[in-house]
C-alpha cells in the first residue's frame, strides 16, 4: 500500500521528498502550497522519511558496500524502521568519507538516532563518521562485538566491511545491533567520559 502524506507531515518550508506513488491528501497539498513547500517525487530509498527519529536509520555505502547495503534493507523493514539512504544509489565509485559525513549529519541533526555505514572493510567509514561530534561509530564483525558496542558504548553508528563479512554474517551483526539497547548503569559514566574528551578537543 502506498504511503500517505497528510498535513502533519508537511514541513514549515523547503522541499519534501516523497516516494513515487505516495498519496498526498488535498489538505496536505494546500498546506504545502501555502508554505511554499515543494513536493518532489523520488525513488523510495531517496525519500525523506516522516517517521520519528527513533524509528529512523541513516544508511549509506560507497561502491564497495553498495550491494550489501541493498541486500540488508529488508531487515530494517522487519524492525519497523524507515531509512534515509544517503547513497550511493548505484554501484559507482564514491569516497567513503563523503558518505559517512552525510549519514552522521542526519543523526546529529535529529532526523535519525542511529546509522549504518558499509564500505569494503568498514574501518574508514568508522573513522570518518567518528570525526563528527556526537557520533560513536563502531566497526562490528560478529554478534558479540555488535552487542557490546550497544550495551557498553551506546554506539549510534554501525559500520560493516563488505569484503570481511558474508551477507549472512552481516545480517546477524545488524540484527543484534538493532535489537540491543544501551545498558546504562556503570556504562553511562564511561560514555559520558567519551563525550567529555570530544568536547575538550573540539575547542
Amino acid at each position: 500500500m502506498p504511503a500517505v502524506i497528510t498535513e502533519c507531515d508537511v514541513p514549515l518550508s523547503g522541499e519534501l521528498k516523497i516516494a513515487i506513488g505516495t498519496i498526498v491528501t488535498p489538505s496536505a497539498r494546500d498546506l504545502a502550497r501555502t508554505r511554499g513547500v515543494t513536493l518532489t517525487e523520488v525513488p523510495k530509498d531517496q525519500a525523506i522519511t516522516t517517521a520519528p527519529a527513533h524509528q529512523t536509520i541513516a544508511i549509506g555505502a560507497d561502491h564497495g558496500g553498495y550491494a550489501l547495503k541493498e541486500a540488508l534493507k529488508p531487515i530494517f523493514t522487519e524492525h519497523n524502521l524507515q531509512l534515509i539512504d544517503v547513497g550511493v544509489h548505484e554501484e559507482k565509485t564514491a569516497d567513503y568519507p563523503d558518505i559517512a559525513e552525510k549519514a552522521a549529519l542526519i543523526i546529529t541533526s535529529g532526523k535519525a538516532t542511529r546509522g549504518v555505514l558499509i564500505d569494503g572493510a568498514g574501518i574508514g567509514s568508522a573513522m570518518a563518521a567518528g570525526k563528527v561530534p556526537g557520533i560513536r561509530a563502531a566497526l562490528c564483525y560478529d554478534k558479540a562485538s555488535a552487542r557490546n558496542s550497544r550495551e557498553h558504548n551506546d554506539s549510534n553508528v554501525l559500520t560493516l566491511g563488505s569484503r570481511l563479512l558474508t551477507q549472512s554474517q552481516a545480517e546477524e551483526v545488524l540484527r543484534v545491533w538493532l535489537a540491543t539497547p544501551f545498558a546504562g548503569g556503570r556504562h553511562l559514566a564511561r560514555v559520558q567520559k567519551i563525550s567529555e574528551i570530544e568536547r575538550r578537543y573540539s575547542k
